[in-house]
């Protein structure tokens, strides 16, 4: 069984910016495909950036040119920087690792963007 914590999240202003970390216990994390999903109240979850083992990255058009996400493969750890805040990103944001027929997700790290 994989566990993935996330952490990093908090209230932060429009316009200000948040590091997001996802540790994964998996001891084969390199060949893990990496995805940040968010959640808003009310709304279905949704597919913010993914990561595969080869370092492939792709983003949701919401988030281009503000979202990075990377990956740390010796601390098995992935990464959601997150800049230009606003207030549509308030949402759970999961960590969510795959690796052929495994499926793991996080618990969430709590985001809100509010003046």
């Amino acid at each position: 069984q994989v566990q993935l914590v996330e952490s990093g999240g908090g209230l932060v202003q429009p316009g200000g910016s948040l590091r997001l970390s996802c540790a994964a216990s998996a001891s084969i994390f390199s060949f893990y495909d990496m995805a940040w999903y968010r959640q808003a109240p009310g709304k279905q979850r949704e597919l913010v950036a993914t990561i595969t083992s080869g370092r492939s990255t792709n983003y949701a058009d919401s988030v281009k040119g503000r979202f990075t996400i990377s990956r740390d493969n010796a601390k098995s750890t992935v990464y959601l920087q997150i800049n230009s805040l606003k207030p549509e990103d308030t949402a759970v944001y999961y960590c969510n690792a795959v690796y052929g027929k495994l499926n793991y997700w996080g618990q969430g790290t709590q985001v809100t963007v509010s003046s």
